[in-house]
């Protein structure tokens, strides 16, 4: 007498024959639903990092694009040898509130100071990082040399964006800011 019969397994709630070929091909098919989502998602999550960072533009492209969209100026001088323009690009420009708001209510203009030098002797740029607000034409604003933390980026970019420089210096407005 065999220890099992095939009655014990389909009533122990084991499948055999066609209701299990059945079974298998529903669980395959789940599967296959359930890796193509998380595939669109790991997708959709890395174009999302993609779209995390700064949309910087060159000078001519950048200059043309604050005129048809009505946007301020971030013009940034740096160079490949520069350590605070490295520490700028680590720190300030991956910070996600700065990347955010830069893109979304300025033109940000990067400008390489020793591969375009007549921008650099236009802007006056004598150390980097430098960084200059414009308006949408093109008139200076204001210019900030040195390294910005992320911090003290969106203060000033507060500042400019509000027009809050044609009533009050940056003191006054971080003062305000705080009450």
């Amino acid at each position: 007498m065999p220890l099992c019969r095939k009655n014990q397994f389909t009533q122990k709630g084991f499948q055999t024959g066609r209701t299990g070929d059945m079974m298998k091909h529903f669980l395959i098919k789940n599967c296959l639903i359930v890796f193509l989502f998380l595939g669109l998602i790991h997708i959709s999550t890395a174009n999302n990092v993609l779209s995390s960072e700064i949309k910087w533009a060159s000078y001519q492209n950048g200059m043309t694009s604050a005129k048809a969209e009505g946007k301020k100026i971030f013009l940034h001088f740096y160079a490949s040898w520069c350590g605070y323009c490295k520490t700028m690009d680590q720190k300030t420009f991956k910070d996600v509130s700065v990347i955010q708001y830069l893109n979304e209510n300025f033109i940000p203009i990067r400008v390489d100071s020793d591969q375009q030098k007549e921008l650099t002797v236009q802007y006056q740029v004598r150390g980097l990082p430098s960084n200059w607000f414009l308006q949408t034409d093109g008139e200076k604003i204001a210019n900030r040399p040195g390294y910005i933390s992320p911090e003290q980026m969106i203060d000033f970019l507060r500042f400019i964006h509000t027009d809050s420089y044609k009533k009050m210096n940056i003191n006054e407005f971080l003062q305000n800011r705080k009450q």
